[in-house]
Formats: structure tokens, C-alpha cells, sequence
């Protein structure tokens, strides 16, 4: 088998593992939410079909779109010349799909992205409001504040660019965009749905933080410290 399809089965069954984490960690509810991740050395993707329950999720469902959503079927060369083709299932890809294709676009460095309506971190979306620093998991994983994005409607690519022009200026790989829930990017699907993960956590304990009493911040310079330790240091 040439190496094109089975790079997209194994995306497909990596993209299909992964919207488990949102069910498992509470992120999501009834079809809401999906996991997308970049087809490496192509301007393709696969993301999760529009309006399939989690339950139902196989990975050969998961549908391969190009880098502006359109659904295909195909390529008519790999990388070493041979044909490659695979099938993609008779359904539509999320309705999130043309905000996804725009961040893969427009940056270059990521290869997964993740949405989800969870409760803190879209509470905190719905009020505008961006979730302070005042935790150091925060620095050590967001660098700093999670950023609010522009309110921007469903439908064409207005979502990603709002999530391309407020993440580019931040550290964050999570955002919060107005009035709709959280946005997270990552070098890959796994380091996204991570990055929704922790998005949602700190969201909740600053909220409960709020309700004590007003959190103290964390001075910059130690976010900076805090945040190169651990992407530079830990864990290496």
C-alpha cells in the first residue's frame, strides 16, 4: 500500500481515538465539538463528520477534506509517484470544518485543532472575558492569559481568522471565542485536545477562585520563567 493512505488511515483512527478525551473529560455534549488533524506533506485534513453521535464515531467515518474544507476522495500521486485513493464516507464534515482549514492555512506550525463548548470555558467565552494568569499551570501551559477572539458567525472562514489573529499574538494554544466556546491548537491532535483539556480545568478553578475572593495575579516575568521551564525543560 503506498504511503498516502496509510498515512490517512492511521489520522483517521487518531482522529477517532481522540474525540473519546472530549467525552471522557466531560467537554462535550450530544454531537458538539471535533477534533481535526493535519495530513503531514499535504494540503489535507481529517476531521469528525457533521451530526454523528460519539458513540457511533469509527475511524472510517472521519472525513478528509482539503485546506478549505471541500470533502475528496483522492490524490492522484503520493509522494513516490504511486496512485493513492481512499474512500470517504457519504457525510458532511463538521460544521466547524472552514475555521479549521483557515488555522491550518495560515499556520504552518500547527497540526491539530480542537473545539468544544465546555461549561467553564464557554461561560467565560460568553461573557468576552479572558481568563486571567493567576495559576502557574496557566504559565507553565498558556504562557500567560487565555485570550478572548472576536465574535464571529458560523458558515465561512471568519471563525479562523479571529482564531489565527489573536493566537499569533499570544503564547496560548487556547482561545476563547465570544459568545461561542474554546478554540485549541496544537503540533499535533493529541497536543490539542490536551490544551482543550487543561483550557477547561483552569477555567473552572479561576471561576471558583472568583467566587472567594479576587485571585492573586502572577508577575510576568515569572509566567515568561514559568513557561520556558516547562516547554523547554520539563519533562525532556
Amino acid at each position: 500500500m503506498s504511503a498516502l493512505p496509510d498515512t490517512i488511515a492511521r489520522i483517521r483512527r487518531e482522529v477517532c481515538g481522540l474525540h473519546a478525551e472530549l467525552t471522557r473529560y466531560e467537554l462535550v455534549v450530544w454531537t458538539a465539538g471535533n477534533v481535526s488533524a493535519r495530513v503531514p506533506g499535504y494540503d489535507l485534513m481529517v476531521i469528525k463528520p457533521s451530526g454523528v453521535s460519539y458513540d457511533d464515531l469509527t475511524p472510517e467515518l472521519m472525513v478528509v477534506t482539503d485546506l478549505y474544507g471541500t470533502p475528496v476522495t483522492g490524490i492522484s500521486a503520493d509522494a513516490d509517484g504511486a496512485a493513492a485513493t481512499w474512500e470517504n464516507p457519504e457525510l458532511m464534515p463538521s460544521s466547524d470544518t472552514a475555521a479549521h482549514a483557515y488555522v491550518y492555512r495560515h499556520m504552518p506550525e500547527v497540526g491539530g485543532v480542537v473545539h468544544t463548548h465546555s461549561t467553564y470555558a464557554t461561560a467565560w467565552a460568553a461573557r468576552g472575558e479572558a481568563i486571567p494568569c493567576v495559576l502557574t499551570m496557566m504559565g507553565d501551559e498558556f504562557g500567560g492569559t487565555i485570550p478572548v477572539g472576536p465574535f464571529a458567525l458560523i458558515g465561512d472562514d471568519s471563525i479562523g481568522r479571529g482564531i489565527v489573529e489573536t493566537l499569533q499574538a499570544s503564547h496560548s494554544p487556547a482561545v476563547l471565542m465570544q459568545n461561542h466556546g474554546p478554540f485549541t491548537i496544537g503540533k499535533d491532535a493529541r497536543s490539542a485536545v490536551k490544551a482543550a483539556v487543561m483550557c477547561e480545568e483552569v477555567a473552572k478553578t479561576v471561576h471558583i477562585s472568583r467566587q472567594l475572593g479576587e485571585p492573586l495575579p502572577i508577575d510576568e516575568a515569572k509566567i515568561e520563567a514559568l513557561y520556558a521551564r516547562y516547554q523547554n525543560v520539563y519533562g525532556r
